[in-house]
């Protein structure tokens, strides 16, 4: 991981990663890479959570591109649960202590103080893709959420996603490109159904 992390930096550093990095520029790149491929996958979505130089869907779908969408999967959702427990941890050792001394007794209570309440807001905005992955992981970091039910919602969380763009990518990488489009979308809306129907329940329900 450390290694494939060097890799990013190094060649980020030297312009070698464009600012704007597409599909075809991270499949390119992993192609080069070999047998070190995988791993400079995980250090890119790694990267784009922890630092956010490098969006992080282009990776996802070079990654069932290059991979297929069960391996790519693994891929990227190991990455990205890499990224979120690095900026977990950050937003722990650096700000924890100082929300508590400005919120005190107010960080424990409430729907702040919940564990399962904060476990489950972690893993449904890893369902949502408007919802930033980035500020997630940081925000939580700050409250009182254990560190193991931040890293099970995020993992629980992020393989529909992971999954999704892997398969547009494996999908696109092959002879019926076209076609994927309208069968990520039914696995898009087949995942945010559930989502969709427990939102309208308790909206019912209040």
């Amino acid at each position: 991981m450390a290694v494939a992390l060097l890799m990013v930096l190094v060649l980020w550093k030297a312009d070698a990663l464009p600012p704007a990095m597409t599909r075809a520029d991270i499949t390119a790149w992993v192609d080069a890479a070999g047998i070190l491929g995988p791993l400079v996958i995980v250090g890119l979505m790694t990267m784009a959570i922890v630092a956010s130089p490098l969006p992080s869907a282009p990776v996802a779908v070079a990654a069932g591109a290059a991979y297929g969408h069960l391996l790519g999967t693994g891929l990227v959702a190991l990455g990205a649960e890499l990224g979120a427990i690095i900026a977990f941890l950050i937003a722990r050792r650096l700000g924890r202590s100082a929300i508590q001394r400005y919120l005190g007794a107010k960080l424990e209570t409430g729907l702040m103080g919940s564990q399962n309440a904060l476990m489950l807001t972690v893993f449904g905005s890893r369902l949502l893709p408007f919802v930033s992955f980035d500020l997630i992981s940081y925000a939580a970091g700050l409250t009182a959420l254990r560190f193991w039910r931040f890293a099970l919602a995020t993992a629980a969380g992020i393989l529909p996603a992971s999954f999704i763009l892997a398969h547009l990518g494996s999908e696109l990488a092959g002879p019926d490109g076209p076609g994927a489009i309208w069968a990520v979308l039914g696995l898009g809306l087949l995942t945010g159904a559930p989502l969709l129907w427990a939102t309208w329940k308790r909206e019912q329900g209040g």
